[in-house]
């Protein structure tokens, strides 16, 4: 059919810098049907007033606005319309920008964690300051072997929390003072989460200053801490230094990451004072 008023959907596509597949999906969702389509071959055409149309759903749609919302507006041009429309898409838009703010940092945090353990001094012992953070505890008391005997206690610091809380590499292990004293070195006593700061938990949270910790790293997992447990408490009673709180055992690359036990690297943090 040769008509110059009209355009084949292939052409259409093009001018616009859409798919064919996209034009389709508009028809199908009511927002922009064919001004004409061949029974015999089914060919959809355009027509030209049907441009401003296609170019305001597109302009819509780069402000990420959804189709339904779309078609309402089209069904009702109306200022006010539109501008109800914008100002709760832009609300949407700066949720979203908090949204992604977050994942960013969270991302940074994680990188960060990384490269931390890839530049680690292994079977080092250091006094590092920790800087302030929040913890969340369950007490609990377990001998975990591998990540796996960390589950339940995991699955238990998710409870009740109406956000999932994104777990990966803030886990760890604690040991009290009383049982570091005492050399119990196989038996954790509890279980805690270390929370960024854009987490929200809902429940028991501390608030920790920053603390000087005797620190040291190693190939491996928890099955291999206590010999490093042991070392920390003779560098701590060599040089008079006073355990102020729980240890803080946080395997920073693990299965989670690496399926290379050869890469894992645990930390063992004990609060001190001098």
């Amino acid at each position: 059919m040769e008509n110059r008023e009209l355009f084949q959907i292939g052409d259409v596509a093009k001018m616009f810098h859409i798919s064919v597949g996209s034009l389709r999906h508009y028809e199908r969702e009511g927002l922009l049907k064919p001004e004409y389509t061949d029974a015999s071959t089914g060919y959809r055409y355009y027509s030209v007033r049907q441009f401003e149309v296609l170019n305001t759903i597109r302009y819509l749609r780069v402000l990420d606005m959804p189709l339904h919302q779309i078609a309402d507006f089209l069904r009702n041009r109306d200022i006010d319309v539109i501008e109800d429309k914008l100002r709760k898409q832009k609300e949407l838009v700066v949720e979203k920008q908090r949204e992604l703010a977050a994942i960013e940092r969270k991302i940074d945090h994680r990188l960060q964690q990384l490269q931390d353990a890839r530049d680690s001094k292994l079977n080092v012992i250091q006094l590092k300051k920790i800087p302030a953070c929040r913890i969340v505890w369950i007490q609990d008391s377990l001998s975990p072997k591998s990540y796996l005997d960390l589950e339940y206690a995991i699955r238990r610091l998710e409870e009740n929390q109406r956000e999932s809380v994104v777990f990966l590499g803030k886990v760890g292990v604690g040991i009290s003072r009383n049982n570091l004293q005492a050399g119990k070195f196989a038996q954790y006593d509890s279980v805690f989460l270390v929370l960024d700061e854009e987490d929200v938990y809902e429940g028991a949270v501390e608030e920790h200053p920053e603390e000087l910790c005797a620190s040291v790293c190693f190939c491996g997992s928890h099955k291999e801490a206590d010999v490093h447990y042991q070392k920390l408490m003779e560098y701590i009673e060599r040089y008079e230094m006073e355990i102020a709180g729980f240890s803080r055992e946080i395997t920073m690359i693990d299965y989670g990451i690496t399926n290379d036990t050869e890469k894992f690297v645990t930390e063992i943090r004990i609060p001190i004072k001098c």
